[in-house]
């Protein structure tokens, strides 16, 4: 077949008549940046990098260019595209111009076939797949190859998940390099984002190959008006945001930086008269995208969301206030890029909080892991003769799942091991830790910390800080925000709603919920526990969780790493009590779990609760191997059981029916499922757990 050509003449005016139909208008023209682009991917057949603002038209080019493309005669343009939420408003966006596009991701598996043959039978422009495919073995190694053939055009969407250096690196994205190696001379290909800095915009380029042409626009957001509102206490935010929530022009989100608080604070803002929902991670797909729908078209006011709604959602938005600072400017800048699509004022405001610091610690703390970790696994697939699932592996090294996945996908890109059928295996390559360059990682990551600390407390423009941020040359004041006079934002809260933002933070009390099934492959570790778990905990409370924020600042002092042994501090103990004032277990005895770091502080709680409820002490879940460090394993389920089975055993006399069971913290909850088992083995009928706090 010969090699289809696109000629310059009259090319620009077939573009615009090509983005008139897609944005469905009659006087739409391209940007001189947009042609550019698109000169250089349809008519030159180049490599292109776009760095542009949410907004700009980024999708344009990739669809403009992939209608000049396949009129000439070139295969389908392919978008890896991170998110079903930006796949979903890509395809609809696609069809407005007449663009046959199809998506292969984890929610359609069943028309995976069906959409191969309509590819490989000319009748698809456009493909849309999700990162994760790309290492799918079946995917990767029998209809990747054909697609890298047959496609005229490769576009990476978000392309700074590309690098490490950028606030969202994603290891899958990795695999494009791949994909980029085995692509014929003169397929183009486009990289696009709107959140890369210097670093991450020459990483990305020099991935992307030779001869690639580099398009960075202005950052700036004419639309946004940028505020801090610094207030000292909880309650005082989350009054802040009930007063001043229906002032927002049209509808917005208001992020969170934790999926606890999502829903706590969409309960309070909804108790408040506020049409609000919550939306995370955890949320389930099909009301993920009626809730995208609701905000979208303005049926509610907010969505309180983590950054699970972020890239690829498209809707014109009239507000964004973030509870909580997120850890850099450059994905908080992402994040209020949600706002003033397609209106010209936009409010974003941002409430900081001191628990921020410890969210970003823990995050932090699912880094890279640590070399010996990386070598284990190594070794643990090289011993087992066979492809390991991440659910087998898991059982021989002492990590959780979703960061031992992420390690081996990093793992898989370097060449050290190979996703197949059944899960992975050991290739035999030699393969290197980079510490230098993971350390130089986590020191642009706290610098990133610093910068954003910087944005909270600056006097200077806010926009033109964000811009530097992201080496944008053409930063300057942007006379809208709250330092530049153009915002003008209240910090006065109403005494009402201060009470009762009051009332519910300092109402303790979240369930404890029993786990259910032992996690699999503890039969490797020596323990014949597997299935459903016959004989664990009924369900229990604790005063909160860590990253709650009302007691959760309290716990978070409590349970430093430099905060002394001692006894519950009174405000704790009167917490306790007005959980057992709400929950009231009958119980005839208390047993503790020991506690090889606050020996004082379980001891007091245990005391005091047999004071309380006049029950006797009647034993402790002992340490009886100082061997098993404190919190060993914690990072997955089965070496948890097999490390807490090692370090306690039950040391009672005679054990009653009913056990309140007391520990400090739950961190997995495996220590309080082994102490209710052994309870249940010495002849308790009931065993509730009872913890100061829920979180690590």
């Amino acid at each position: 077949m010969p090699e289809p050509t696109v000629t310059a003449t009259d090319v620009r005016e077939q573009a615009e008549a090509h983005l008139r139909a897609l944005v469905g208008r009659e006087d739409a023209v391209l940007r001189e940046d947009q042609w550019s682009a698109i000169e250089a991917l349809a008519v030159d057949r180049r490599r292109a990098l776009v760095v542009q603002k949410t907004g700009w038209g980024k999708s344009a080019v990739y669809f403009v260019a992939t209608l000049l493309l396949r009129s000439a005669g070139a295969g389908p343009t392919v978008i890896v595209s991170p998110l079903l939420a930006l796949m979903r408003n890509q395809i609809a966006a696609a069809e407005r111009a007449g663009i046959r596009a199809v998506t292969i991701n984890s929610t359609n598996p069943e028309a995976w076939a069906e959409i191969e043959e309509s590819i490989h039978a000319g009748d698809v422009d456009v493909l849309l797949v999700s990162p994760e495919r790309l290492n799918n073995p079946t995917f990767r190694d029998a209809v990747l190859p054909r697609l890298a053939r047959e496609c005229g055009l490769l576009v990476v969407d978000e392309a700074h998940c590309i690098s490490d250096w950028g606030h969202d690196f994603r290891p899958d994205y990795r695999r494009i390099r791949t994909l980029l190696g085995d692509l014929p001379d003169g397929i183009p290909v486009l990289a696009t984002t709107a959140t890369a800095n210097a670093r991450v915009t020459a990483d990305v380029a020099e991935q992307l190959g030779r001869d690639v042409l580099v398009l960075r626009g202005s950052l700036d957001r004419e639309s946004l008006r940028l505020g801090v509102v610094q207030l000292r206490t909880p309650e005082q935010r989350l009054a802040w945001l009930s007063d001043h929530l229906a002032e927002q022009p049209g509808s917005g989100i208001v992020y969170c930086l934790t999926v606890a608080a999502t829903q706590e604070i969409a309960d309070y803002l909804a108790s408040r008269g506020h049409h609000v929902a919550a939306y995370s991670g955890q949320t389930e797909p099909t009301e993920r995208q009626q809730l995208e729908e609701d905000l979208a078209h303005g049926r509610v006011k907010a969505l309180i969301a983590t950054s699970a709604l972020g890239m690829g959602f498209d809707a014109t938005l009239g507000f964004v206030v973030n509870m909580g600072a997120p850890s850099s400017p450059v994905s908080y800048y992402q994040q209020v890029g949600r706002a003033g699509r397609g209106t010209p004022d936009a409010s974003v405001v941002l409430l900081p909080g001191p628990e921020d610091r410890d969210i970003w610690a823990y995050f932090a703390s699912l880094a890279f892991p640590r070399e010996e970790q990386v070598r284990h696994t190594l070794d643990a697939l090289a011993q087992a003769g066979r492809p390991l699932s991440t659910q087998a592996l898991e059982t021989y090294v002492d990590l959780g799942r979703s960061r031992l996945e992420q390690m081996l996908k990093v793992l898989d890109v370097d060449g050290a091991v190979r996703r197949v059928g059944g899960g992975w295996e050991a290739t035999g390559q030699p393969w290197a830790y980079d510490t230098e360059r993971y350390a130089r990682v986590a020191e642009a990551r706290r610098r990133e910390q610093q910068a954003m600390l910087d944005y909270l407390a600056t006097d200077r423009c806010r926009m033109r800080f964000l811009r530097e941020q992201l080496d944008d040359p053409e930063a300057a004041d942007c006379g809208r925000c709250d330092n530049c006079g153009g915002f003008r934002l209240s910090a006065a809260v109403s005494e009402g709603a201060v009470e009762e933002a009051a009332a519910r933070l300092s109402r303790p009390g979240v369930p404890v919920e029993p786990k259910k099934l032992w996690p699999s492959g503890l039969d490797r570790l020596g323990l014949e526990l597997k299935g459903r778990i016959k004989d664990g905990a009924a369900e229990g409370r604790a005063i909160a969780r860590l990253t709650d924020l009302g007691y959760g600042q309290q716990l978070r002092e409590l349970f430093r790493d430099d905060t002394p042994d001692g006894p519950v501090p009174v405000a704790l103990v009167k917490a306790v009590i007005e959980v057992l004032g709400d929950w009231r277990p009958r119980v005839q005895g208390i047993v503790h779990v020991e506690s090889g770091t606050r020996p004082t502080l379980t001891h007091d709680l245990a005391d005091g609760l047999s004071r309380y409820l006049r029950v006797p002490v009647v034993g402790s879940f002992a340490i009886r191997d100082d061997s098993v460090l404190p919190g060993q394993g914690a990072a997955n389920s089965a070496q948890r059981v097999a490390a807490v089975t090692r370090r306690f055993a039950l040391r009672a006399d005679a054990v009653p029916e009913s056990v309140l069971l007391v520990d400090d913290r739950v961190v997995t909850g495996w220590t309080l499922t082994l102490g209710a088992r052994a309870l249940r083995d010495a002849g308790a009928t009931t065993v509730f757990p009872l913890v100061l706090g829920v979180g690590g």
